[in-house]
């Protein structure tokens, strides 16, 4: 659904969600060194529970970066940035995680989770980065995922990508 893009904050148990960003580097000619994507992130469950584990796979232009297992559905405090209309019993906030993918490989939060590396996901070759966001059906921990955007959490963000080039 395109509204997608106007959502502040999205949630669903299984399946994805798929957003497109330019490939701007292609654009004026660079060649990439590094790609982050920086996003808010939660498992999904009726009302909450800090205690809901959930593996949340990230891909780019079909190719699975890795997974990370986020520890809960937290809503114990109201997210600094979530609205008051928002009920109290539904998720609040998450984690900010950085998903980075270089030379080396890929990356959450500096962690390396695989050898899939910028050569591999050849992001020179499209015109756009596409980033999935999913959990799958055989997931060990099938927790579902809430994707916090402006508006909601507590990092009043989009999710962000960055592009480093060379010079």
């Amino acid at each position: 659904n395109p509204d997608r893009m106007n959502a502040g904050l999205m949630w669903f148990t299984r399946g994805f969600i798929e957003y497109q960003f330019p490939n701007n580097a292609r654009i004026v000619g660079k060649s990439i060194v590094e790609l982050e994507f920086s996003m808010e992130l939660s498992s999904e469950v009726p009302g909450t529970s800090a205690d809901w584990p959930s593996d949340i796979t990230v891909s780019v232009n079909g190719h699975e970066l890795g997974v990370w297992t986020s520890p809960g559905d937290f809503g114990d405090t109201r997210g600094v940035f979530t609205p008051d209309w928002w009920k109290l019993k539904g998720s609040q906030y998450g984690m900010l995680k950085s998903w980075r993918v270089t030379r080396e490989g890929s990356f959450v939060d500096g962690v390396k989770i695989s050898s899939l590396n910028l050569d591999g996901l050849d992001i020179s070759a499209h015109h756009s980065i596409r980033l999935r966001i999913e959990v799958k059906s055989d997931a060990r921990h099938p927790g579902g995922v809430n994707v916090f955007g402006r508006g909601f959490g507590n990092y009043d963000q989009d999710i962000v990508l960055r592009l480093a080039t060379a010079p």
